[in-house]
């Protein structure tokens, strides 16, 4: 008697351990209606199915990237006195400046109608850190403000080029385009160079480094690699021949009238407003 209620216990757990499916019913009826279709008609469902999500998986993409890339940089060597310029166009105030050893960044709001607003983040410049930053930053920027010193232009001549090829050929910013805003600055000072003369002559050196690295980076069988080739083949490099949008203007971060005076910074402002 003991061994029957045993074996009739086990029997109700078991039992109760293995309900029947509730969705069987449904699943089997779902079953046997898509066996019951056009075979046509299926595949087209399931075309239309995949369009849907590869569409859906586009354009997340697609927003995500507009959202990300919001950074305006603001890049150049030492003393071209981007860290002034960051504090002209956050507060329109003078601020005494030191060489940057780390970024700063601040919320900027562009002088246009739809009232847009980037992160303006200044970059040191110092030719041992400026490179990990532009690492760290270039994939969100929207644009990039390359400051030049217009005052000794001449002198920094192959270091400004050397700096801009660094970024020109950059995969990550060759695919994304950010806008290039060369902001030819100090231009209150006597002996600064016109944005126009600042353009043809960095034209001229960088058609020179790129014959230098191309041949520094030839491996031995005669194809280049590394990097995004600059401009087109066979031509002298030129701006325009870019594909991302780049444009020359003139500005003085200290102003033409001293520390008390205003910046001249409009033409700048105006194109950061066109973002």
């Amino acid at each position: 008697m003991e061994t029957g209620n045993t074996g009739g216990n086990m029997e109700g757990k078991a039992d109760m351990e293995m309900p029947e499916n509730p969705f069987e019913p449904y699943i089997e009826s779902l079953r046997q209606q898509l066996e019951d279709q056009d075979p046509v008609f299926l595949i087209g469902v399931i075309v239309a199915l995949a369009v849907v999500v590869i569409t859906c998986v586009f354009l997340k993409y697609f927003l995500s990237s507009k959202t990300v890339r919001s950074g305006v940089l603001l890049v150049g060597l030492c003393d071209a006195g981007k860290t002034l310029l960051f504090c002209r166009l956050l507060s329109g105030k003078f601020k005494r400046t030191q060489t940057s050893i780390t970024d700063s960044s601040a919320p900027y709001k562009a002088k246009n109608e739809r009232g847009s607003t980037w992160t303006l983040i200044d970059l040191p410049g110092h030719d041992s850190l400026r490179s990990q930053y532009l690492e760290k930053f270039k994939s969100s920027a929207r644009a990039i403000v390359f400051v030049v010193d217009s005052a000794i232009f001449q002198k920094d001549v192959r270091d400004v080029a050397e700096f801009l090829y660094i970024l020109l050929t950059d995969t990550v910013i060759s695919r994304n385009a950010p806008s290039l805003l060369v902001a030819c600055n100090k231009q209150d000072i006597t002996m600064a160079k016109s944005a126009k003369l600042i353009q043809q002559q960095l034209e001229k050196e960088l058609n020179t480094l790129r014959v230098t690295h191309s041949a520094a980076l030839s491996s031995q069988d005669g194809s280049v690699g590394g990097s995004v080739h600059l401009g087109k083949k066979g031509k002298d490099f030129e701006f325009s021949q870019l594909p991302l949008k780049v444009e020359f203007l003139e500005c003085s971060a200290r102003g033409s009238k001293g520390e008390e005076g205003d910046a001249d910074i409009e033409s700048l402002e105006k194109s950061l407003a066109k973002l």
